[in-house]
This record gives C-alpha cells, sequence and structure tokens, in this order.
C-alpha cells in the first residue's frame, strides 16, 4: 500500500473530509486531494504531523511494506464494523440508482402529504354549500382519494427499496473506495451542488411561506370561510412541493456523501447510527399512529399535520441529546 492510498484509509477510519484534515494540517484541499491522487508527496513535516494525528508511525507512512498498523481510531469502538470495497463500476451503477429512487421517494413522500386535501376540500365545500353533496359523501370521495395515493406513495417506496437493495451496505458498513472513486464522485458533487443548493433554497422557502395562504384567507374572509378550508389546502400543496423537492435532492447529495465516507456516513456516524437506528423506528411508527389515529377519530386534518413538524423538532432535540450523551 502506497502512502497516497494509507493517507486515505486513514482519513476514512477517522471520518474525516479532505477539508478536515487540511485545516488540522494546515495546507489546503487541494493539497491534500494531491497527496491522495500520489501527484504530491507531503514534506517530512506533514508527514511527521500526520503520524501524530492519526496515531501511527512514521515507518507505516512512509514504508510501502508495512500494510497494517493499528491507529487511534481502530480503539475507539468502531473496529467491529465491517469495511466493503467500492470500484469505479460500483460507484457508478449506485449514483444512477441513487438519482432514480431519490425522484420517486421524493414523489412518494409528496403523495402521502397530498393525500387528504381532496378529503379537506370536499368536507369544507359539503359545510358550506359550495358543492351540492352531503358530508357522507365527501368523507366517502375524499377517504378513496386518500387512500388512492397513499397505497400509490407505499409502491414507490418498495419497489425503490428494492432497487437499491444491493447498495444498502454503503448507509451502514465502513467503505473503502479504489483507485480513482474518491476524485470521481468529489467532481460529480461540485457539479451538482447549484442544483442542490437551489432545490433546497426553494424547498424550505415553499414550506416557510406555506403559512401565508392561511393568513390571506383570514384577512379577506375572516375565520368562518369556505376561503379558510382552501387556504389549508393550498399550504398542503407549497408543502407537498417544498418536502419534493428537498427530499429529492438530498436523497442525491446523501449519495455522495456515502461513497466519501463524509458527515453522518463516517465511522463514526455509522456506528451512532447503528446504535440510535431502532429508535428512530419506534419513534416515528408512533409519530405516524398517532397521526393517523388523531386525524381519523377527530376527522380533523387541517389540524393535526401539525405533529409533523413538532416531531421533527422532537426528534432532533432527542438525536442531540442521545448523541451528546455517547460522547460523553
Amino acid at each position: 500500500m502506497i502512502l497516497a492510498d494509507k493517507i486515505i484509509d486513514l482519513r476514512k477510519k477517522n471520518g474525516w473530509s479532505q477539508e478536515e484534515l487540511a485545516e488540522k494540517l494546515d495546507v489546503s484541499r487541494q493539497a491534500v486531494s494531491k497527496w491522495e491522487s500520489a501527484q504530491s508527496v507531503p514534506d517530512m513535516s506533514r508527514i511527521v504531523m500526520m503520524s501524530e494525528l492519526f496515531g501511527v508511525s512514521t515507518d507505516y507512512l512512509l514504508k510501502d511494506s508495512y500494510e497494517s498498523e493499528t491507529p487511534a481510531a481502530a480503539e475507539d469502538g468502531y473496529s467491529d464494523i465491517p469495511v466493503r470495497t467500492v470500484g469505479m463500476e460500483e460507484a457508478n451503477g449506485f449514483l444512477e440508482v441513487r438519482d432514480l429512487n431519490s425522484r420517486r421517494i421524493a414523489l412518494g413522500v409528496m403523495l402521502c402529504i397530498l393525500s387528504p386535501v381532496v378529503l379537506i376540500l370536499l368536507c369544507g365545500a359539503s359545510d358550506y354549500g359550495v358543492l351540492k353533496i352531503t358530508e357522507a359523501q365527501g368523507v366517502g370521495i375524499g377517504l378513496v382519494c386518500l387512500f388512492i395515493l397513499i397505497g400509490s406513495a407505499v409502491a414507490l417506496f418498495v419497489t425503490s427499496g428494492l432497487r437499491g437493495a444491493r447498495y444498502e451496505y454503503l448507509e451502514h458498513e465502513i467503505v473503502d473506495t479504489l483507485y480513482g472513486v474518491d476524485g470521481m464522485v468529489r467532481e460529480r458533487r461540485e457539479k451538482y451542488r447549484p442544483t442542490y443548493v437551489c432545490q433546497l433554497t426553494i424547498g424550505i422557502v415553499l414550506c416557510v411561506a406555506s403559512a401565508v395562504p392561511i393568513f390571506i384567507s383570514l384577512i379577506l374572509a375572516g375565520d368562518d370561510s369556505f376561503l379558510n378550508i382552501a387556504a389549508v389546502g393550498m399550504l398542503l400543496v407549497m408543502v407537498a412541493v417544498g418536502v419534493l423537492l428537498i427530499v429529492r435532492t438530498s436523497i442525491v447529495w446523501d449519495g455522495f456523501r456515502m461513497l466519501l465516507s463524509e458527515g453522518d456516513y463516517s465511522r463514526q456516524g455509522k456506528e451512532a447510527a447503528r446504535e440510535h437506528g431502532a429508535f428512530g423506528g419506534i419513534y416515528w411508527g408512533l409519530v405516524t399512529a398517532g397521526y393517523l389515529a388523531w386525524s381519523f377519530i377527530t376527522m380533523d386534518w387541517s389540524r393535526s399535520w401539525i405533529v409533523w413538524p413538532i416531531a421533527g423538532c422532537a426528534y432532533g432535540a432527542i438525536f442531540a441529546i442521545m448523541k451528546a450523551l455517547r460522547k460523553n
């Protein structure tokens, strides 16, 4: 194993990006990139700094005959995670599947958010006499539309899961990319970055601005008008479109991070995900059950959606506390 490969291996085992390693060594990211692609060699002072930083000897870094040495990161409780090697063909195949699945999953999430819109509008139209239908007819038609949309979303989720099943190891196991893969992924990520920033920004703006129709309806028609019901429908439509953009672009972006072993997909991040994965499944299962129970019992779909932003904020806070406790 040459020096370039050892730097890549040790950096990923510590869960650092090239930028983070560059900052620790007081060099530019381009310098680290050239070291890892064997275009240049670090000077002796940087070799010594890396030796101390990674917890390995300078002989291990400089001599090709030294093929293995246990770095400090392996002593922190992460050595039990499997390590998988990813080649160029595997990486390209994963990114293609990730892009296709991002569209399907984002569309499925949007359908789930839109599913109660018809029910809300028909029930409101019946109450205010906008349409000549009974409340029972409105509920019946609305529920049919709701279940069709949710069923379609489930089908999208299932097919996406089956298509991406062969790449699940990238999310849970430590990844060691072969020569050239790291550079290819970084290049594709930089090309996608403007799209990521644009879609993420528009999605967040739509979600934040989704309450505007409610305020407008209150100003124009007061608090007792079909216009308020229509505003709730518009709110859900705006949230649905915003979430579609956020989910779509985030899935693609996370695909790059998985291959580069950055952030939540570093060695430490994957270990934490293994510990808290069961908690997340139970938590969101209970939230979903509570949302559906409240909505069907009260039939107050215009207010029950508030469960999701509250649950999301609570989950983030709980997960952050658990992460802090784990570090301590």
